[in-house]
């Protein structure tokens, strides 16, 4: 079918996976699609429903599209994803820019929504199995020539007091490992050299297929893959971080000493409360485990600020944790309760107070930050040229994921895009490093 479809992916990289599926499929049937939002026929926002902030995201863009949709820039208005999923009924009811919603379950019937409502059908919601396999559907890359996110696992078990996630993408269930293999294979193939394997519990990957926790197996073979030169992992949970896995991501090149580990605080008394697994103590003993272990590492977690259970003494600890441990990256967030969640009906600090913390650890973990990067002026970094702006060329090293870290503003000449080269920093510019290549 002739058509101009437009997609707006926004959320997490895992949510991403689905926008591309979605693009490939809509390719398939014979749409021409884009991220453009005028002059197409229908125009699909994939959002994200985890926090507060996330879902007034998703309402803005989606109130700005309903106004474009009536100034006549594209016909039809289709939301999917997991604010779909939450919200199904109340989104048809009272947006009216809406034509259909397809939950997080349903994102393989994006062709066949696409097709009622430019046949005029109105308001649609499909809302299918979100504990059904994972999807195997082929995709459109949208991130880079050279980069690329793998999906290897979908839904989560771990049931933390103050995530819906559950509710929203289903129970945990992993891929297969020859079909994740395969699919690496084939975007190696395409001439990716970076693979970011992203799950909401990466750790967990094989323990529902195998029995047991099979991410060192298959980082292994993912290691054979010739044409793949970097291999990025997102989303460990820490309790979940074994002997075998740290030796792993320490005795193989290709396996980047960049560790994203969600610990969301450190004090006990709160992760108690939050059902996290494990304590305080255990998130330092890892810590200080890793730093040991895995040479150079970088770590990058997550923060949440004001949860029910924390109090001055609370707050106070995970301010000292984060100034004494100076893990790398971190970002800060404000607790947003959800309704449905056990945590939702707990007592906790009031919502300017939580700001207010929120805000006086992110100066702390500013501070970190622009202390790592003095540090790294005179060593040298393997960089990843993602492009050029404003006449210089900036990449990332094994210390930067792409869209959280920032870059490195590389100096040199005849550099070429999408290649590695070797830098040598030099100096930080407002918060960024910036280098020559040798």
């Amino acid at each position: 079918m002739d058509g101009k479809v437009g997609i707006v992916s926004l959320g997490c990289a895992k949510n991403l996976v689905n926008t591309e599926q979605m693009m490939y499929l809509l390719s398939q049937a014979g749409y021409t699609v884009s991220g453009e939002t005028e002059n197409v026929d229908a125009v699909i926002v994939n959002t994200c429903g985890f926090i507060d902030s996330a879902k007034m995201e998703a309402i803005d863009t989606i109130i700005e599209l309903g106004q474009a949709r009536d100034s006549g820039s594209f016909r039809k208005l289709i939301i999917t994803g997991c604010l779909s999923e939450r919200y199904s009924t109340e989104m048809i009811d009272e947006m009216p820019e809406i034509d259909a919603v397809v939950g997080v379950g349903s994102f393989e019937d994006i062709v066949e929504t696409v097709n009622a409502v430019l046949n005029g059908e109105e308001k649609i919601i499909k809302l299918g199995d979100i504990n059904a396999p994972i999807s195997e559907t082929k995709r459109i890359i949208t991130t880079s020539s050279a980069w690329a996110y793998i999906k290897v696992a979908e839904g989560c078990d771990n049931r933390c007091a103050f995530c819906i996630i559950p509710e929203l993408r289903g129970r945990f269930r992993s891929r297969t490992m020859e079909n994740t293999i395969n699919e690496a294979r084939e975007l190696a193939v395409r001439g990716v050299k970076e693979l970011i394997l992203v799950a909401q519990d990466t750790t967990r990957y094989g323990l529902d297929l195998y029995g047991e926790r099979k991410l060192p197996e298959l980082l292994e073979a993912l290691c054979e893959i010739e044409e793949l030169k970097w291999i990025r992992l997102h989303y460990l949970y820490p309790d979940d971080i074994s002997e075998k896995l740290i030796d792993t991501i320490a005795s193989n090149d290709k396996i980047l000493n960049y560790i994203d580990m969600p610990i969301q605080h450190i004090s006990s008394t709160v992760l108690v409360k939050m059902n996290r697994r494990g304590n305080g103590a255990e998130v330092r003993e890892l810590i200080a485990k890793l730093k040991a272990r895995i040479p150079e590492v970088v770590i990058r977690t997550s923060i949440i600020a004001g949860l029910p259970g924390e109090g001055e003494k609370e707050f106070e600890e995970l301010c000292q944790f984060l100034q004494s441990a100076k893990i790398e990256r971190a970002g800060v967030f404000k607790y947003s309760p959800e309704d449905g969640t056990p945590a939702a009906l707990m007592e906790r600090p009031d919502s300017d107070i939580a700001q207010d913390r929120a805000d006086y650890l992110m100066d702390i973990q500013s501070g970190v930050i622009d202390e790592f990067n003095e540090n790294r002026i005179g060593s040298k970094a393997t960089v990843l040229i993602e492009g050029e702006r404003d006449g210089r060329y900036y990449g990332r090293s094994y210390a930067e994921s792409p869209d959280v870290d920032g870059y490195i503003t590389v100096l040199g000449e005849d550099i070429k895009s999408n290649e590695f080269y070797e830098v040598r920093i030099t100096q930080v510019i407002d918060g960024e490093p910036v280098g020559e290549v040798i």
